[in-house]
């Protein structure tokens, strides 16, 4: 664990988040704070507060790297239930850094021109360029989630898509991206909770989708969705990171370090000058 994470975690949430062999989802507490010490929103603040620091310095690398030929990128993919705080996790964490450094695409329901493709046509269309971290909320996940769950595509066409994610991503890997898969955990009570707030309150209005309740009355379903997608796309090109997001500064806080542990594994440094630095001091003060 670097420094960073000495100082706020008891233990590596890497290892503590990584699906691995035996994964349940059902095991997963929602309300959970995995390796978190303080155990308290002040003190993840502090820890958010210091962390911004760091991604936002490893984002700038990442992205003047890239302008001396760096081909590296970076790919978060956020998966959800609805309410589970994909957007904080943008605004609160991705946000920090600079935004030209960032490429950002919420998936929608497909359009009739890409429902015309394959389901990773779309997908490939919106992948982060060099020297950039990508972000997905939602993405081609959907395509085993809720086409199963709505049963959108025959049986043997849905299997078949795992194995195509599965290439899709290690060739993606293979071509310098680093991918991060992020699936935001909570519970049903929770998502009940959430959602009724938004119908309390009138700011809230305008993220309110009637088509959510009827999303929730599969919620047994989407699990066992979830479970099949976790268990057969991670791979070590492409893991899966399942974050328990009743408590939303953990969940920021723990996406944070996600992408911090990502950049830090690309041992990145600021790109030599393309000039002579002396001349040019000598240059430029005789002027």
């Amino acid at each position: 664990m670097g420094n960073l994470t000495k100082k706020f975690w008891n233990d590596d949430p890497i290892s503590l988040l990584r699906v691995g062999p035996g994964f349940r989802l059902s095991d997963v507490d929602p309300g959970s704070t995995p390796g978190f010490d303080g155990v308290d929103k002040q003190n993840a603040d502090d820890a958010l507060a210091e962390g911004v620091g760091v991604l936002s310095t490893l984002q700038e690398k990442l992205f003047a790297c890239s302008k001396f030929g760096d081909t590296r990128r970076v790919l978060l993919v956020l998966q959800a239930m609805d309410t589970a705080g994909k957007g904080g996790i943008v605004r609160h964490v991705v946000g920090s850094v600079d935004p030209q450094g960032v490429r950002l695409y919420a998936f929608k329901a497909p359009t009739e021109e890409e429902r015309a493709h394959d389901f990773l046509w779309r997908v490939r269309k919106r992948l982060p360029d060099a020297g950039l971290i990508g972000v997905f909320d939602r993405s081609h996940y959907e395509d085993v989630l809720i086409a199963r769950v709505r049963r959108l595509v025959p049986p043997d066409e849905l299997e078949a898509r795992y194995g195509q994610i599965g290439q899709f991503e290690q060739q993606l890997a293979d071509e310098g991206t680093t991918i991060v898969k992020v699936m935001l955990q909570i519970g049903s009570d929770d998502q009940k909770a959430r959602l009724m707030e938004r119908l309390d309150r009138p700011d809230k209005h305008w993220k309110y989708n009637p088509g959510d309740v009827d999303e929730r009355l599969h919620w047994d379903e989407y699990q066992e969705a979830y479970q099949l997608a976790l268990e057969r796309t991670a791979t070590p090109a492409a893991p899966w990171f399942v974050v328990p997001a009743e408590k939303k500064w953990y969940a920021r806080l723990a996406v944070q370090h996600l992408l911090i542990d990502a950049l830090e594994r690309l041992h990145l440094d600021w790109p030599p000058a393309a000039f002579d630095v002396a001349a040019e001091k000598a240059r430029l003060a005789a002027t």
